[in-house]
């Protein structure tokens, strides 16, 4: 386990950069790497460099995940309109597979909130060794230059297009307007403003998993800074929270369908159960652990695979402790691939879905202005539901593509924009 003290400045003998890291970390870095010839593939280097504890800039294993869990939430929305399991497709293909497809939208944002536990957290510990010293102005500027630009541009397309009744754009339900839906969106309880007044139009209603992770990214230097000298209370408390799934699937027992898929209790469940892999992680550098890990990133893949294919079963089975039971799968294969496990696949053939991961908030953000006009017109055509799984592989080039454009278009360069402005740690 790695004493908690401030971090130092340190080369790293791979990348050519002077990186913080934690000071116990300096002399792997700067150690000579063993067994790399000088052709050492850049795979290579990076399973190495996890194998000492020391994940590359970006994981290869954790993007996929991300890749998957954008890919279960997009083609989610597609199926709602024309699901899998009424195609062709369902004569040639595994029914639980398609009807994964179909509704693996709500499991794919629960990844996302376990990834993202797991990286904040990952990232407060290289930066400042513990976290009492987190920069709590520094964490939530870089965190508003990720999130607020696009966040920003998709509320006020949004209002432009519902100032103009442009079909979609309108909030209709009884106590619903369009000042309620920004404003909601804007201050972190749109997920509320849902379950208070029904359904929004789809593009607000992508909107609800954001203002989950903005309270968290609220409360977390916070956190860090109150609880934080030592990461041991810190550690206790995501534990505390994780473990508290079944409890908060208990609460919301009799709660409307709305409010059970985006009350804030689960997804904070979600989030703390990456939060505690962060920190163990860094607990568990040491190579003795390699066969844990091992049995971690397995264990996480199969658990993963049984609830996405066989969900009805587990819930059977495990009760109100069916998503204690899949936050915990994607935590172990984070870990895991945080501490290297499958570089030598992961990193292999995966480059698209890998773009997927990456690219993947603003995929979220956007597929929607792709998958509503694919509908409409695929309605307008009158194409055989049994033919519509067609509609699918297009959709997603073009909702990829159009990510891809607002990622190195818009959000990447505001991003670094914002970040150089005087004052900005980057």
């Amino acid at each position: 386990m790695l004493a908690s003290h401030r971090p130092s400045w340190c080369h790293d003998g791979m990348s050519g950069r002077s990186v913080i890291i934690p000071a116990e970390l300096c002399h792997i870095m700067s150690a000579p790497p063993r067994s790399l010839s000088p052709s050492a593939t850049p795979l290579a280097c990076a399973a190495h460099q996890a194998q000492d504890g020391i994940s590359p800039r970006r994981n290869d294993g954790i993007d996929c995940l991300r890749g998957i869990a954008i890919l279960l939430v997009v083609i989610h929305h597609l199926a709602l309109r024309f699901p899998l399991t009424e195609t062709s497709l369902a004569s040639v293909m595994p029914y639980r597979v398609l009807r994964m497809l179909n509704w693996g939208g709500i499991k794919g944002v629960t990844m996302f909130f376990v990834i993202s536990g797991f990286l904040i957290t990952d990232h407060m510990i290289r930066r400042y060794g513990r976290p009492a010293a987190l920069d709590w102005r520094a964490f939530s500027g870089r965190r508003a230059a990720r999130i607020l630009p696009c966040l920003l541009a998709l509320i006020a397309i949004c209002c432009t297009l519902g100032a103009l009744h442009v079909p979609s754009f309108v909030p209709d339900h009884p106590g619903q307007s369009l000042g309620g839906a920004a404003f909601s969106a804007l201050f972190m309880h749109l997920n509320v403003y849902e379950g208070r007044t029904g359904y929004l139009p789809a593009y607000w209603d992508v909107l609800w998993s954001l203002s989950v992770e903005e309270v968290f990214y609220l409360a977390f230097p916070l956190i860090c800074l109150s609880l934080g000298r030592s990461r041991t209370a810190l550690l206790i408390c995501a534990a505390l929270l994780a473990l508290a799934a079944p409890y908060f699937e208990w609460q919301l027992r009799d709660a409307t369908e709305i409010w059970q898929e985006k009350a804030y209790g689960p997804g904070m469940s979600a989030i703390a159960t990456g939060v505690f892999a962060a920190l163990v992680a860094r607990r568990t550098l040491h190579p003795r652990y390699r066969l844990a890990v091992t049995m971690a990133g397995s264990a996480g893949i199969a658990g993963m695979a049984l609830y996405l294919l066989q969900g009805g079963w587990c819930w059977s089975l495990f009760g109100l402790a069916t998503p204690l039971f899949f936050n915990t799968a994607i935590g172990l294969c984070v870990w895991a691939f945080a501490r290297g496990w499958g570089a030598a696949y992961t990193g292999r053939h995966t480059r698209w879905l890998r773009r997927w991961g990456q690219d993947s908030y603003e995929i979220y953000l956007s597929h929607m202005f792709i998958v509503m006009p694919v509908v409409a017109l695929t309605r307008l055509s009158g194409l055989d539901t049994g033919w519509a799984w067609l509609i699918y592989p297009p959709t997603l080039l073009a909702v990829f593509g159009l990510g891809r454009v607002i990622s190195l278009g818009f959000s990447q360069p505001l991003d670094k924009r914002l970040r150089g402005w005087p004052g900005a740690t980057p």
